[in-house]
């Protein structure tokens, strides 16, 4: 019976054990990747239900949330959290005035949370609609408004719901 060398056999167990430190080394830094991905999208969305609903109803805010959250799945619309809240047009890198998907991002002020209760809140909300909580009752719906305002792209939509001063929206034919 023949044996391996023992310097043979070593080498092949240090270059198993080095390719899987290697592989554990890359699924960390994906993992760590992902990990801020979502922390970043947690951030804009706490942004966006801050600016846009703070001083709706907790479901209000849900519902606003679940919007964006719709758009990110929805191949019309950014791929990301922060792409879809930033959404519009822009020049020389910054929002044009009034030219955004959401009003709050470029109404030329600046994005500054004072109140904590309603900050606390939207970051609730975000963390609750990042991880899949849903308001069924605007399940599908990529767009609303402010019941005061009567935004000329309401027309190819169809109306959802009302949740306090916001109205929800899909596009007809979904």
């Amino acid at each position: 019976m023949k044996t391996k060398p023992i310097w043979k056999e070593l080498g092949f167990r240090i270059g198993v054990l080095l390719q899987l430190l290697l592989a554990l080394f890359l699924i960390s830094i994906a993992l760590s990747s992902k990990a801020n991905a979502k922390q970043r999208d947690i951030e804009c969305l706490t942004e966006a239900i801050y600016f846009e609903a703070r001083g709706e109803p907790f479901i209000g805010q849900l519902a606003v949330a679940n919007v964006i959250m719709e758009r990110v799945r929805d191949h019309r619309f950014p791929a990301t959290v922060c792409e879809v809240v930033h959404a519009g047009r822009y020049w020389e890198g910054n929002p044009i005035r009034n030219r955004c998907a959401f009003s709050y991002w470029c109404d030329g002020r600046p994005e500054i949370m004072k109140d904590k209760q309603a900050l606390n809140t939207a970051q609730e909300v975000a963390r609750m609609a990042i991880d899949g909580v849903l308001y069924e009752e605007i399940q599908g719906a990529t767009f609303y408004h402010a019941s005061y305002v009567s935004p000329y792209w309401i027309n190819n939509l169809e109306f959802v719901t009302r949740i306090g001063k916001h109205l929800f929206y899909f596009y007809s034919g979904d």
